[in-house]
């Protein structure tokens, strides 16, 4: 009884613990056609959007990989998390919103094991503060063998 007992318990523990791993990009989302480009034209006092990881600076790197993205507030003003919108760019935009919620928060959008097949992919970011200044921005990952 103690094992069958012992074993239930492991099961639940297994099956509660939420999942390092999530799809961020499908492989049949990437064969999509690609988007037309998007121009960000006005300077903006809105907040910052940043990618902190994969680091930018390293240019390619292999999946899964750490995504971070810190929203940046100016002037006492909050982010609405509720105006967070996350695209995927191609000619049939994927909403990548309901993938990333979990990880989702005022600050910023912060999930380990985000999984994307070979290729560059450019993902719009779009949010807006409490004083209701917009922003948007365009993030480009490239992912490696």
């Amino acid at each position: 009884m103690k094992l069958c007992a012992a074993v239930f318990g492991l099961l639940v523990l297994c099956f509660s613990l939420p999942s390092q791993a999530f799809r961020l990009i499908g492989e049949d989302e990437a064969k999509f056609p690609e988007a037309a480009p998007i121009k960000n034209r006005a300077i903006s006092r809105g907040p910052g959007i940043k990618l902190v990881s994969p680091d930018p600076e390293l240019g390619a790197v292999k999946a899964p990989f750490g995504l971070k993205i810190a929203f940046e507030p100016h002037g006492g003003a909050k982010i609405d998390p509720s105006t967070v919108k996350v695209t995927y760019l191609k000619a049939t935009p994927v909403d990548l919103l309901d993938r990333l919620k979990p990880g989702l928060t005022a600050t910023g959008i912060d999930l380990a094991g985000a999984d994307a097949p070979v290729g560059d992919h450019q993902i719009y970011v779009s949010l807006q503060d409490s004083e209701g200044r917009k922003s948007n921005t365009v993030i480009n990952i490239k992912v490696t063998k």
